[in-house]
């Protein structure tokens, strides 16, 4: 039972995703950590522990996809079912897609605070963002 799982989790595309999204914002933290010269260990290790909470809460909701078998996807509308191709979304899937939500978006303020070049609608999102929601943007 135990291996099967493994495999479940190890296989799923979406669990991979979080996995590099995970990877990708916590380099992209360290290099503007870098580049601001805030370098801080009480946020890295609030980072990492967060980070830490996801990766836990996926191997968590995957056990329960097991054991239950809940098809979020099967709540949707069929138009929308036929559309992504998609037949079955467990509740671990569907916090995957929520953290991939809430890691790009930190992807994306990284990016946005590193200094790298971004289309004009976006960095104007991006800085409301940071300036309704983080109050990040001071430290640019």
């Amino acid at each position: 039972m135990m291996q099967k799982y493994l495999e479940l989790i190890m296989r799923n595309e979406f669990v991979r995703l979080v996995l590099i999204w995970i990877v990708l914002d916590t380099v992209l933290g360290c290099l503007r950590a870098v580049k601001q010269k805030k370098f801080n260990s009480a946020f890295g290790i609030d980072g990492a522990i967060r980070k830490s909470a996801m990766v836990v809460s996926v191997a968590f909701l995957m056990l329960v996809d097991v054991l239950v078998g809940v098809n979020v996807i099967s709540w949707l509308p069929e138009s929308f079912q036929q559309a992504t191709g998609l037949t079955k979304i467990g509740i671990g899937e569907f916090y995957c897609v929520l953290f991939l939500l809430y890691e790009s978006v930190s992807i994306l303020k990284n990016l946005y605070l590193c200094g790298c070049p971004t289309p004009k609608w976006l960095k104007e999102w991006l800085e409301q963002f940071l300036a309704n929601m983080t109050g990040e943007l001071e430290t640019k």
